[in-house]
């Protein structure tokens, strides 16, 4: 996430209780416990009683999670429990080739430098083994800190800083091998790519050749150069990897007087950018010259990590939004399933189901599943059940052309139309708005899906942003993890039943449950604003944060981001790291064998905090990409 969205989440006072909240409230005081399940088969979750699983989670200790928890900490430093050790793997700068220049302090690399470096501020990730000691990282470079990378602190920006910034962003692959040391990167690797901005890229599926993504340089609406500001990110069967464009509308402003279309608004576009300049020095980025240059942004992008020569192809099936990961599986039933979130308050969880059904065995016929399918957006019903849970069902609702009114009356004149303007068709159809969804990870085993709610300012004030089941904190700083489960077990299920596994609190301040969390949130485990979730082999549930991190008021005793690991099963939370100073811990990936984990440290140091990581002493904070292992080589987390 960008430096212009998380620092608006600070200190509030408590709200006046709306008649919503005080229900809620009073409902779990009774039970004092939301989303810890029983110790059995995650699958059979939803039929145990909510007072059973109260039991469960105030007397189980989990057999999955066996490391000692690390106290929270506001030290510039990267803490891992005792028995394991983290090493730097890469970071901001870094050259991925010998011919280029080594990263300067203090913002001296030119644009030429960065088009051959590590980009900036990595996000999501993922591992592709090659062979036992080869693999690939693929790791997303989001967004740029203009204070840390330009002596003037982007207070002077020139072509050339434009230029800088935009090989700075999109996508770093990463040729790793396998020694004494565990898995390093290797420099000049075969495999070794930045892909950027200014990159060449293929438009493909229903929108496609659409009169919205035309522009003057592109008049067939079939290319486009670049991506950036990439989130999170997916990982195919089919060995591709899947980046996420999110804040995309920040790039976009105007030199001169223009009109701004409702959909551009909707969409956080205006004739003021978020302050990064690219439209005072790259015409494309000017929304009175380039209307339509905007729409081509917003998207999933597919690239082949395998191949450095690969063009990248935005499938445009998936809908375009604030897009922040991919969470693709595959059904039983055989077809594509990817869940997608929309992070922006307010916002909708979506589902795309490909037509056509994978195939282990032909890998040029899965390049295109990602091309023909149906998006959907999800509705929650429900709140409050008879057993006192915030729990309900919900339904997935399709968006299709000519259904639901989706409709030339209601200004959709094609399928295309449908998926440009994503979030005012998940309007038209009446999906649940909600408290900014972040990653989503299914469960490896189990049909069960997780969402992060990271947190929502609006909530409760705003008059679209009502309370509602998974959403039931007025001005939520503190955000909550819901979770939902296929009807029949198959994600392809057009209906779900969902609940929440945790609400995010502080006990040590607040002591109604609404604010002070979940049963299983304690003096502790405790944080604010999950963000980045993923599961590991075994089921166990990762969770990152990127929240307030002053340590003070609401969020005393928080300490720096940090990341955490749950049992599903019986909603156990114990914090397993922390970062340094104005970090965001974001981006996991584990080796197949579950004894490497690497780990994203995102913007140390942000708005001159202070910090020097990972290099100490007077160096320029760095975003970088840690590995940790455990000391005796055994599985993480156990």
């Amino acid at each position: 996430m960008s430096q212009f969205e998380h620092q608006d989440e600070q200190n509030h006072p408590r709200p006046q209780v709306p008649e919503f909240t005080k229900m809620v409230e009073k409902s779990l005081s009774r039970r004092r416990f939301l989303g810890g399940a029983a110790a059995l088969s995650a699958a059979a979750f939803f039929s145990v009683s909510p007072v059973s699983r109260a039991i469960a989670a105030a007397t189980s200790s989990s057999p999955l999670l066996g490391f000692s928890a690390v106290a929270a900490s506001t030290a510039d430093t990267f803490v891992v429990p005792n028995g394991y050790q983290a090493e730097r793997l890469i970071s901001w700068g870094d050259p991925l080739f010998s011919n280029v220049a080594e990263f300067i302090n203090g913002g001296g690399n030119s644009a030429t430098d960065q088009l051959g470096q590590f980009g900036d501020n990595n996000d999501g990730m993922s591992f592709f083994p090659i062979d036992e000691n080869t693999a690939l990282l693929a790791v997303n470079n989001e967004y740029c800190n203009y204070e840390l990378m330009f002596e003037h602190l982007g207070k002077q920006m020139t072509a050339l800083d434009v230029q800088k910034a935009q090989a700075a962003q999109g996508v770093s692959v990463l040729t790793l091998k396998k020694n004494a040391k565990g898995w390093q990167f290797e420099k000049d690797g075969q495999y070794n790519r930045r892909i950027h901005a200014n990159t060449p890229m293929a438009i493909s599926g229903p929108a496609k050749g659409h009169a919205l993504l035309k522009t003057a340089a592109d008049p067939k609406g079939e290319r486009v150069l670049g991506t950036f500001n990439n989130c999170a990110n997916g990982l195919t069967p089919w060995g591709t990897y899947l980046t996420c464009e999110e804040n995309f509308n920040g790039y976009f402003g105007s030199t001169a007087s223009t009109t701004v279309t409702p959909a551009q608004t909707r969409y956080g576009i205006g004739l003021k950018d978020a302050g990064w300049q690219w439209h005072q020095f790259d015409e494309r980025f000017d929304l009175a010259k380039h209307p339509n240059e905007c729409h081509r942004f917003g998207w999933v992008v597919e690239i082949d990590p395998n191949d450095p020569t690969s063009t990248p192809i935005k499938r445009t099936a998936l809908g375009r939004f604030k897009h922040e990961n991919a969470e693709l599986v595959i059904d039983k039933s055989g077809h594509v399933v990817v869940y997608l979130g929309d992070d922006e308050r307010g916002e909708h969880i979506y589902r795309f189901v490909s037509r056509d059904k994978y195939s282990p065995d032909d890998a040029a016929a899965n390049r295109h599943l990602l091309d023909e399918g149906t998006l959907y957006v999800a509705r929650f019903n429900g709140g409050e059940n008879k057993d006192g849970e915030l729990a309900g069902d919900g339904e997935w609702l399709p968006l299709i052309f000519g259904e639901h009114g989706l409709t030339p009356e209601n200004g959709f004149t094609s399928q295309a139309e449908v998926l440009i303007h994503a979030r005012l068709a998940a309007t038209q159809v009446g999906a649940t708005t909600m408290d900014r969804p972040e990653w989503v990870a299914a469960h490896p085993t189990e049909p069960m899906v997780f969402c992060t709610l990271t947190n929502n300012k609006n909530r409760g004030v705003a008059d679209n942003q009502a309370l509602n089941g998974p959403n039931p904190t007025a001005e939520n700083h503190y955000g909550q993890i819901v979770r939902w489960q296929p009807t029949s077990g198959e994600h392809t299920d057009d209906t779900f039943n969902w609940d929440l596994f945790l609400l995010a609190g502080n006990p040590t301040i607040h002591q109604d449950t609404l604010y002070a969390g979940s049963a299983n949130i304690n003096a502790d485990n405790m944080f604010n604003s999950p963000d980045g979730i993923g599961f590991d082999k075994a089921g166990r549930l990762w969770i990152q944060t990127d929240g307030n991190y002053s340590n003070e008021g609401d969020f005393a005793g928080q300490g720096n981001n940090q990341m955490l690991c749950a049992d599903p099963t019986t909603g156990e939370v114990r914090r397993f790291l922390t970062g340094p100073i104005a970090c965001e811990i974001t981006g996991l990936a584990f080796t197949p064998d579950q004894k490497t984990l690497f780990v994203g440290v995102q913007h140390p140091g942000e708005d001159l905090a202070g910090s020097h990581f990972p290099l100490g002493g007077s160096h320029t904070p760095r975003s970088s990409v840690m590995v940790i292992t455990r000391q005796d080589g055994g599985i993480i987390g156990t």
